[in-house]
């Protein structure tokens, strides 16, 4: 497709998303924002977790999950991070969102249950935050479950219900509609995270490139439809649409 070598292109894209990732790290902060919305998408390097080896795991293959908080007015991309599904992943991202925040904001979560502590070690009493749980019943396929295709259903949300662990959240707003939105984003963005295709990540190293490039060029460069301008501009973070040649320039 592009008359060079493929060890040629990974290389742009370690240095470009190093490049993005030190972008983001300098100059997304200062935020104001009022409704912060997180959640958490999961992916593997390599092989799922249930067929790599130790050894295989110490280099970084398994199941990884990207962490990411959307401010729900201006759809920033406040912070984003790669790691497991446990308590010390989950602290250090919301110590990296909280650094970013310069005000009091409304925090809706999915039910995952180490939120809880990560959001008061982090917060204190300074937040309003809510979770959202949603309850799920059997699978479209239940009564076919012998069926191969069984396997490739979600199963059906039947309900949600709400907790409040902090503050006074209102409820109107209590939601994680839009960070799940952008899920779905980044998984049509990056092939690296379509669900049942070989085109998964290879090597830890590059699939961390790969998302601070999606993460800066959707906060910076791409249009939101319904905005009419970048998540980047809507938050105040700069004033026009970035080209590719300027995203190339954090090289």
């Amino acid at each position: 497709m592009t008359g060079v070598a493929k060890h040629t292109v990974l290389k742009l894209l370690k240095d470009l998303g190093c490049g993005c990732a030190a972008y983001h790290d300098a100059h997304v902060r200062n935020v104001r924002a009022r409704r912060v919305q997180c959640d958490e998408t999961w992916s593997f390097v390599y092989g799922k977790q249930k067929n790599v080896t130790a050894e295989q795991m110490a280099k970084g293959a398994g199941d990884v999950w990207t962490w990411i908080a959307v401010d729900a007015d201006t759809k920033l991309v406040i912070s984003y991070l790669l790691g497991d599904r446990g308590a010390s992943t989950a602290h250090a991202f919301m110590q990296d969102m909280a650094k970013r925040i310069t005000n009091r904001i409304q925090l809706t979560t999915d039910g995952h249950r180490v939120y809880s502590d990560a959001v008061e070690d982090c917060f204190g009493a300074d937040i309003d935050y809510a979770m959202l749980v949603k309850i799920y019943g059997a699978s479209n396929d239940a009564g076919a479950s012998n069926d191969a295709e069984s396997r490739y259903s979600p199963a059906t949300c039947i309900g949600c219900r709400t907790g409040v662990l902090s503050g006074n959240p209102d409820p109107e707003h209590i939601s994680t509609s839009f960070v799940e939105r952008q899920n779905l984003t980044m998984r049509m963005g990056m092939r690296r995270f379509t669900r049942l295709t070989n085109g998964f990540s290879k090597k830890l190293e590059n699939h961390g490139h790969a998302v601070a490039l999606h993460y800066m060029h959707y906060n910076f460069c791409r249009v939101h439809k319904t905005l009419r301008v970048t998540p980047a501009m809507e938050a105040g973070l700069t004033d026009h649409v970035w080209t590719t040649e300027e995203l190339l320039g954090l090289i």
